[in-house]
C-alpha cells in the first residue's frame, strides 16, 4: 500500500521496510501492520490533539509529572510550545506504561520505539500468524471465562501495584492469544495514587473487565474485586502475590464474620479444584 504521510520519515530512516496494511482506526491513533527488518509488526499513529476523540483527556492527564518547569508553564498557557509538550507526554505516556506494565509482570505488547508520533510495537497474532481477535470477539465456555477472568483480575491487581490504572479499559481493548489475555491501548493510564479520578477509573475498568466474562459464567457478576482491591491499595496492602476472592464488605454494613469466612473458604476451594483442573489439563 501506499506509505502514509507519518511514516514515511520512519521508512526514509530504514526502521520501516514496508507498509503492509491498515489493521484499524482509532479514536486516538490508526494502526497500521508493517515490516521491520524482516519482523511483522505494528505501528500506531497517534492522531492530533484536534483530530483525537478521545472524551474528557484532561482527568487522565491530572497526576502527571512534568519535570521542566518551563514546560509546565507553556503547558498551563496553552502556548503552541506547550500544546506540542502535551501531544509528547500524552504520546510517551503509553510507552512507559507499556515498559513499566512488562515488568510488573502483565502482558502487554513489546514496544521497539516512539518516533515522531509513531509507536513500533509487537503485533499480537493467533496460532495461525493471523491478528489476534479483541477480546469482544471471542466466545467461551463457563470455566474458560472463571480462568481467564482471574488472570485478568490478576493483571489489574499487578496494575495497580505498579501504581497504574488502564483508565479505559475494556472488552474492546484486550487481545487474545494462544497464550490468554492481552491489554493493549494505554496512553491514558492514570496514576493511581496522584490521580483524584483514579478510583472512579479503576471500579469502571474491572467491572467492564467482568460484566463481558460474567456473559458466559454469570456468577462473577456477584465478585467485588474493584472494592476489595482497591481497599488494600488504600491500606498499603496490596501486593502482587495478594490472593483475591473477589469478595467485599462495606464498612458500613453490620458484619457477620462467620459467614464471611464460610463464603472466603468456598471460593479458596473452588478456585484450587479449578487450578488443579488446569494443572491435569496442562499434563495431558
Amino acid at each position: 500500500m501506499k506509505v502514509p504521510k507519518r511514516l514515511q520519515p520512519l521508512v526514509d530512516d530504514g526502521l520501516i521496510n514496508e507498509v503492509i496494511s491498515r489493521l484499524m482506526s482509532g479514536k486516538e491513533a490508526d494502526i497500521f501492520i508493517v515490516s521491520c527488518g524482516g519482523k511483522i509488526r505494528c505501528a500506531k499513529v497517534y492522531k492530533d490533539a484536534v483530530k483525537r476523540s478521545f472524551k474528557k483527556a484532561a482527568q487522565y492527564q491530572e497526576g502527571r509529572k512534568v519535570r521542566s518547569g518551563r514546560r509546565a508553564r507553556a503547558m498551563e498557557k496553552n502556548s503552541s510550545y506547550g500544546r506540542k509538550q502535551q501531544e509528547e507526554i500524552w504520546q510517551n505516556a503509553e510507552v512507559d506504561a507499556l515498559s513499566l506494565l512488562a515488568r510488573a509482570g502483565v502482558r502487554v505488547p513489546e514496544t521497539y520505539g516512539c518516533v515522531d508520533g509513531v509507536l513500533l510495537m509487537e503485533l499480537i497474532t493467533d496460532e495461525e500468524g493471523d491478528v489476534a481477535p479483541r477480546l469482544d470477539d471471542v466466545a467461551m465456555t463457563e470455566q474458560q471465562a472463571f480462568e481467564d477472568h482471574d488472570v485478568m483480575m490478576h493483571y489489574i491487581k499487578l496494575m495497580l501495584c505498579a501504581g497504574l490504572v488502564h483508565g479505559d479499559l475494556s472488552r474492546f481493548n484486550v487481545l487474545v492469544d494462544e497464550y490468554g489475555p492481552v491489554i493493549i491501548d494505554l496512553p491514558q493510564a492514570v496514576n493511581a495514587a496522584a490521580n483524584n479520578n483514579a478510583q472512579a477509573m479503576f471500579t469502571r475498568d474491572v467491572e467492564n473487565i467482568t460484566s463481558y466474562y460474567a456473559e458466559f459464567a454469570p456468577s462473577l457478576s456477584q465478585t467485588r474485586y474493584a472494592e476489595e482491591m482497591w481497599s488494600l491499595f488504600e491500606d498499603g496492602q496490596l501486593k502482587p502475590e495478594t490472593a483475591l476472592s473477589g469478595l467485599f464488605q462495606d464498612p458500613s454494613e453490620s458484619a457477620d464474620v462467620d459467614a464471611v469466612l464460610e463464603e472466603i473458604k468456598a471460593v479458596m476451594q473452588e478456585e484450587q479444584e479449578r487450578q488443579e483442573r488446569l494443572s491435569e489439563q496442562l499434563e495431558d
